[in-house]
């Protein structure tokens, strides 16, 4: 019988994240101060974030080691299981292999813990009594919370209001492993006061969520802030996945021929990318998709120029593909997708040529959902069901071309809390959301004074 799972020992969890910006083949552009249009110092993160954190942030350490603490809490549920899509490809008549890395086995039903664990430890260790953070779908906000838990730390999460409306259920999950949770915009903090006294309605989004919970950590002394994607540190320490998948790809005897993952801010798919393109600056022929939806196309529509990183413009000015700060997204179901930009270093990459994009409307997404779903029996989260359907399209391409193909992809998080996604699809009452041309150029001409 062929083999389905292939499943590493708790002795192989890895004992240190792989750091990519040593080996980055062009210099990262640096993170700017807004006022002083300068290169920004650890002194300017003091107020956010852990001197531990900030180290990691700019380290130039290829490996940087796991604390014991985070490893004990990873072995709950890591290493992950990597699984071979066997129904998939014979439903598709595909002679590609289809592989995926499966997240969803973490208590939280996502690839987030990885990070939250290690940037709970770093602040319990530095003195913090509380973090705040944003989350968009939930997955993020659950992830702290448990780690927070976890950690002995007070956990306050602004969750997008559109989401925390979508998913009462993800609010729960925070509410059970005792976060406090504030729909965004709220009446907390001075960022979400203004944005209800212009729009009351306001659906909120996640540079709107980042505001508040910045100016909350910085309005308080015993207080930092956490975030769940696009930092260095943060796709530090997601490659926990890649290096474990790496091991598993060489237990079944494969090496991929191009890694898929979904993009919001960069994580999970950074993540799992990350260690394989170690190999690809060595000459390695794989390649790299990053899959995003096209009502949120930072990647595929964006201007790669410096932005701030929230609404409220707060934050330092970061280079990175982005549709404007100031970008408020439609209410779509792949509510984890919906950030304005993305990772400094993975738009880098995408920017030279490393790594390619793709945008895919909701109903095209939800339809290879199912098709997964009813096969593999696993219902991905509606963020990871744009790398299913990337996956899925690449395999129908190798199909046609009559060609050998493997295919390695992030199943970064399960659906069991997204069902109303998959109600609405089911209905038919799933709506494609495409974002204007016109409100990108509009944001490119705003940015342009940004610039330093």
């Amino acid at each position: 019988m062929p083999q389905t799972k292939f499943v590493l020992e708790e002795r192989d969890l890895p004992k240190a994240w792989y750091n990519i910006l040593p080996d980055l083949p062009l210099p990262l552009p640096p993170v700017i101060h807004p006022a002083t249009k300068q290169p920004i110092g650890p002194d300017d993160l003091a107020p956010l974030f852990p001197l531990e954190i900030i180290k990691q942030e700019v380290s130039t350490e290829r490996e940087i080691e796991i604390p014991e603490p985070v490893r004990d809490v990873y072995r709950l549920w890591r290493p992950t299981p990597l699984h071979r899509a066997h129904r998939l490809e014979r439903a598709l008549g595909t002679p590609a292999h289809i592989y995926y890395k499966y997240e969803g086995t973490s208590p939280a039903g996502s690839h987030k813990p990885n990070t939250a664990l290690a940037q709970a430890f770093y602040n319990k260790q530095a003195g913090a009594r509380r973090l705040t953070t944003e989350t968009g779908a939930g997955q993020w906000g659950s992830a702290l919370a448990m780690a927070c838990q976890f950690f002995g730390l007070e956990c306050t999460v602004y969750m997008v209001r559109v989401s925390y409306e979508q998913k009462p259920y993800r609010r729960v999950m925070m509410e059970t492993w005792g976060a406090e949770v504030l729909p965004s915009p709220s009446e907390r903090t001075n960022a979400g006061r203004g944005i209800r006294a212009k729009d009351p309605q306001s659906p909120g989004s996640l540079g709107i969520a980042i505001s508040e919970a910045v100016e909350d950590a910085v309005t308080h002394d015993d207080t930092k802030y956490s975030i769940g994607s696009v930092a260095n540190h943060v796709l530090l320490h997601q490659t926990v996945i890649g290096l474990e998948a790496k091991k598993q790809m060489e237990l079944a005897g494969e090496y991929p021929d191009v890694v898929i993952g979904c993009v919001g801010g960069g994580s999970n798919y950074s993540g799992l990318a990350y260690p394989f393109l170690a190999d690809k600056f060595k000459g390695q022929k794989t390649r790299f998709v990053a899959v995003e939806p096209e009502a949120c196309p930072s990647l595929t529509r964006g201007a790669y120029l410096y932005d701030f990183g929230d609404t409220a413009a707060t934050t330092p000015l970061f280079k990175m593909y982005t549709l404007g700060h100031t970008f408020v997204p439609p209410g779509i179901h792949a509510g984890g997708l919906r950030y304005h930009g993305d990772a400094p270093s993975l738009c880098l990459l995408y920017d030279a040529g490393y790594v390619e994009a793709a945008a895919y409307g909701q109903r095209a997404v939800f339809e290879a959902a199912l098709q997964f779903a009813r096969n593999e029996g696993i219902i991905p989260a509606p963020e990871s069901a744009h790398a299913v359907r990337r996956a899925i399209d690449e395999a129908l391409e190798a199909r046609e071309r009559g060609e050998r193909r493997v295919i390695l992809f992030n199943l970064s998080g399960h659906g069991h809390f997204d069902l109303k996604a998959y109600e609405e699809y089911l209905s038919g009452r799933l709506e494609d959301f495409a974002y204007p041309a016109e409100a990108v150029e509009a944001a490119s001409r705003e940015l342009a004074l940004l610039q330093p």
